[in-house]
Parts: structure tokens; C-alpha cells; sequence
């Protein structure tokens, strides 16, 4: 059987640019500077380590308050608004059809998580639906995946990890699993960086199907 570890935000849903300006309002309405490489360095994190993070960079506010703030600004997107990518639904019930076994690993909190994929109609598709927060740790730590693949009953090697973030990516692949990168406009300047770890890269999730990773 194929296994499949899907993170959510810019690889299941188009929700980064929400999620970004999101995050990135925090550090505006705190007068924090940030470089260029601020969303490379975030989107792993989790909402606990951006929050980690921000108070290392200066935001003078507790980690609970910046929790807060967080997810008062993205819940009403999530709630209602944030659309599935071209070909997600589609592509995720046929590999269900297929015999596959679907897993969700994202650095977004529950609330705004399952909320999302249940309007969308495709929560019960997976077997597994973890935010970071399930694991007290980032898709920045290597151990999380092995953690992940403990649950799954699978070794990390039998599964396949799909994500548009190449720190998530790198890390995912040095924990030893197979990876697939995944085209996002939020990540376009780093696709070739993306291409270069992973095993597979696809721009369209119709050439999931393609890919025959079973062993």
C-alpha cells in the first residue's frame, strides 16, 4: 500500500498568502524588520515556534498573546474561505480509490486545520490529520517524521512526503523519507533548491498519480 504525508498549507490549500500576511502582520504592527527569507524560515515552525521566534527577534509580547493574535487574524479565512489547490479533491480520492493511505503533517493548529478540510469535505479521507503541535516539536526537527512514521506502523523509508517548503523538505529527506516537492507561488523562488532534494517534484497535483513509489 502506498503511504502518502501531505502537509496542508500551500500544498493542499491555497492558504499562504493568509497565512503570510498573517504572520508578517504581527511583525508590522511591532515595527520588527525582517529579511527577505522571513517565510522560508516561518512556515515550518508551527504557530509555537513562529511565536518562539518572533520574541527571539524583539516582538515584545507574551507567546501565549502572539498565539492569540495568530489565530484571531487567519480564522476567518480558514473558516471560510480558503480554497482547495487545482486537482487536490480530485487526485486525493482517486489515490483513495487506489488503496492508498493519506496522512496530513502541517505546522497549522487544529482549529484552523480540520475546520478547513472538513469544509472542504476531504478530513475523512485521511487516516491521520497532525498539526506539530500533536509532536511538541517543528517540521524543522528531523525526529518529528520518524515520530510520524511510528504512528503510521510504517518505516520512514515506505513513505512518500509531499510539501512546498524546502526546509520542510530537506528535513523530511534527512529523516530518510522519500519526498516530493510541490510548486507554490509562494515558494517559486526556491523551486530549483526543491527539485534539487526531492525525489519528485510536481506543479500540478494530477501528476501525482504518476508516481509509483511502492516497494
Amino acid at each position: 500500500m502506498n503511504t502518502y504525508l501531505f502537509d496542508f498549507d500551500g500544498t493542499l490549500v491555497d492558504s499562504m498568502p493568509v497565512f503570510v500576511r498573517s504572520m508578517l502582520r504581527i511583525l508590522d504592527e511591532n515595527g520588527i524588520a525582517y529579511g527577505d527569507d522571513i517565510v522560508k524560515i516561518i512556515t515550518p515552525l508551527g504557530m509555537l515556534g513562529t511565536a518562539d521566534y518572533f520574541m527571539k527577534i524583539g516582538v515584545d509580547m507574551s507567546k501565549e498573546k502572539i498565539i492569540r493574535c495568530m489565530k484571531d487574524y487567519m480564522l476567518e479565512e480558514y473558516f471560510y474561505n480558503i480554497p482547495a489547490k487545482a486537482n487536490v479533491i480530485s487526485v486525493l480520492n482517486e489515490l483513495k480509490a487506489r488503496g492508498a493511505d493519506l496522512y496530513v503533517l502541517t505546522a497549522s493548529p487544529h482549529i484552523t486545520l480540520d475546520a478547513c478540510l472538513k469544509r472542504l469535505g476531504i478530513f475523512d479521507i485521511f487516516t491521520n490529520v497532525w498539526s506539530c503541535d500533536d509532536f511538541n516539536t517543528t517540521k524543522a526537527n528531523p525526529e518529528i517524521y520518524k515520530m510520524a512514521a511510528q504512528k503510521m506502523g510504517k518505516s520512514v523509508g515506505e513513505i512518500l512526503f509531499l510539501d512546498d517548503n524546502l526546509n520542510a523538505d530537506e528535513t523530511a529527506k534527512k529523516a530518510g523519507m522519500l519526498v516530493c516537492g510541490v510548486y507554490d507561488s509562494s515558494s517559486r523562488e526556491y523551486e530549483n533548491e526543491i527539485r534539487a532534494v526531492s525525489d519528485y517534484y510536481i506543479c500540478d497535483f494530477n501528476e501525482l498519480l504518476e508516481i509509483s513509489f511502492e516497494k
